[in-house]
C-alpha cells in the first residue's frame, strides 16, 4: 500500500521534467524555450514578465498546443511488455494594455502542466494479481496571473506577477491486486519576478525568479482491497475515504543572453534550475478513522513518502533567422535531466533524461503574428533495478510536441 501511495506522489512532483510544458509559447518553443533574455510576446508572463514592459500597444496573445508522449515499459522476467501513445491538450490566453509609456499590465490564463498516461490494463495483469485494472494519470494545472511590468529606463525592466494555481490530479492503478482510484484538487499561490537589461541594441541579458507554491490537494479515494481487509478483521470498512495532501511546487531559477551578431540572427542561452531537493517527506492525511486505525497497525509510516529527489539544471539554446520582413525560421537545442533517481522510477509517470530539438515558423503580418513550434524530446532508456519504492523493468519514452500561437496587437 505504502509503494503505491508513493508513486501517487511521485507522478505529481515530476512535471518539471520532460512531461510538462517545458516551452510555452510557439516561438519560444522553437528557440528551445531560451527565452528568459528575449521574452518579448504573449509568453513572456511565463518566462521573464519584465519583457511586457516593450509593448506598446493593446496585445492579444492564444497558444495552444498538443502534447504527445509514447512510452513502453517491458518487466520481462513477469511478462509485462506495455506501451501507450496519449494525447494532451494545453495552451495560453492573455491580454495586456500599456497603461503609459513605462508601465504595462496584463493577465494571463495557461496550463504549465497538462498530461499523464494510460496503459492497457491488460498488458499489467502480472502486477495485478491477475485481475485486469485500470492503469492510468491524468494531472493538470491551470494558472491565473495577473501582472505588471515597469521600465525604469530605456535598458533596464522589472516585472511581476502572482501566479494562482489551480491542481488537479486523477490516477487509477492496482493496490493489493484490487482497483485503487483518485480524483483530487486545490489551489496554490506563488509568484514571478523577472528583469531585462540591454546592454546594447544588440545584447540582452535576463533573470526570472518563481517562488515555490504550496498546492492544497483534497478528494476522494477508493481502494477496493478494504473489502479483503473488512474480511480479515470482521468489521466493514469503507472502501473510500476522503483526503488531504499538500504538495510545495518548487523554486525555479532562469538566466538567459540574447545576442544579435547579425541584424537578421538572433541567438540565445539559457540555464534553467529547480530546487527538487526541496521535495523530501510528503503527508497524505486520510479523512476516515477505520483507514487511520488500519494504517497504524503496520510497522511502515503509510502517509510518509520519502522522494529523494535532486536538484535539475536545464541547458538550453536557440536561433532565429529572419529570412524577410515577414518570415523567420527557427531552431533550438536544450538538454533536460531528471530529478527522480533509480529508486523512484514507475510506470504512471515515468521520468527521463531527455535531449530535445526543437523548430519552428513565424509569420508577420499587419498588427499580428502567427508562430508553429516543433518539439522533439528524446528519452535516455533506464534499464532499473528492484527497490522497495520503484516499479523495475526497462523503460523509454519520446515525446513530440506541436503548437500554434497567435499574437494580435491593436
Amino acid at each position: 500500500m505504502r509503494k503505491i501511495m508513493f508513486l501517487l506522489l511521485l507522478t505529481l512532483g515530476l512535471l518539471a521534467n520532460g512531461l510538462n510544458l517545458n516551452s510555452l509559447g510557439s516561438r519560444a518553443q522553437a528557440m528551445g524555450g531560451a527565452y528568459v533574455a528575449i521574452a518579448d510576446d504573449p509568453s513572456a508572463v511565463f518566462w521573464n514578465p519584465a519583457g511586457i514592459a516593450s509593448f506598446k500597444e493593446k496585445t492579444a496573445g492564444i497558444y495552444l498546443t498538443d502534447i504527445i508522449p509514447s512510452g513502453s515499459y517491458q518487466f520481462s522476467s513477469l511478462g509485462v511488455d506495455a506501451s501507450y501513445t496519449k494525447h494532451y491538450l494545453a495552451g495560453l490566453f492573455s491580454f495586456y494594455i500599456p497603461l503609459n509609456e513605462k508601465l504595462v499590465a496584463g493577465v494571463a490564463v495557461y496550463t504549465p502542466s497538462g498530461l499523464g498516461t494510460q496503459w492497457d490494463g491488460k498488458d499489467f495483469i502480472p502486477l495485478s494479481g491477475g485481475n485486469e485494472l485500470q492503469w492510468m494519470s491524468k494531472i493538470g494545472m491551470l494558472t491565473v496571473s495577473p501582472v505588471i511590468s515597469y521600465k525604469l529606463s530605456s535598458a533596464i525592466s522589472l516585472g511581476a506577477t502572482l501566479n494562482f494555481n489551480y491542481g488537479m490530479m486523477t490516477l487509477k492503478t492496482s493496490a493489493g491486486g484490487q482497483q485503487y482510484a483518485e480524483d483530487s484538487s486545490g489551489w496554490g499561490l506563488g509568484f514571478t519576478l523577472g528583469v531585462i537589461a540591454r546592454a546594447s541594441d544588440k545584447l540582452s541579458f535576463g533573470l526570472s525568479f518563481k517562488s515555490a507554491s504550496k498546492i492544497s490537494l483534497s478528494g476522494d479515494v477508493t481502494m477496493e482491497v478494504m473489502k479483503i481487509y473488512s474480511a480479515l478483521y470482521g468489521t466493514e470498512i469503507p472502501t473510500t475515504s476522503g483526503f488531504t495532501r499538500d504538495i510545495t511546487w518548487p523554486m525555479w531559477l532562469g538566466v538567459g543572453v540574447s545576442f544579435r551578431p547579425l541584424d537578421k540572427l538572433l541567438l540565445s542561452a539559457d540555464l534553467h534550475w529547480t530546487q527538487w531537493s526541496k521535495e523530501d517527506v510528503m503527508i497524505t492525511n486520510y479523512e476516515n478513522s477505520l483507514w487511520k486505525m488500519l494504517f497504524s497497525l503496520t510497522p511502515e509510516k503509510e502517509e510518509e513518502m520519502v522522494l529523494h529527489w535532486k536538484d535539475a539544471t536545464q541547458i538550453r539554446f536557440g536561433a532565429e533567422y529572419e529570412v524577410s520582413d515577414k518570415l523567420a525560421v527557427r531552431l533550438g537545442y536544450y538538454i533536460d535531466p531528471s530529478p527522480a533517481p533509480d529508486e523512484t522510477m514507475n510506470v504512471l509517470l515515468p521520468s527521463f533524461d531527455f535531449n530535445v530539438l526543437t523548430f519552428g515558423l513565424g509569420v508577420k503580418g499587419k498588427g499580428y503574428c502567427l508562430d508553429l513550434g516543433l518539439e522533439y524530446l528524446m528519452g535516455k532508456e533506464r534499464n532499473i533495478a528492484p527497490t522497495p519504492e520503484n516499479m523495475p523493468g526497462v523503460y523509454n519514452m519520446k515525446i513530440l510536441v506541436p503548437s500554434l500561437s497567435f499574437t494580435y496587437r491593436f
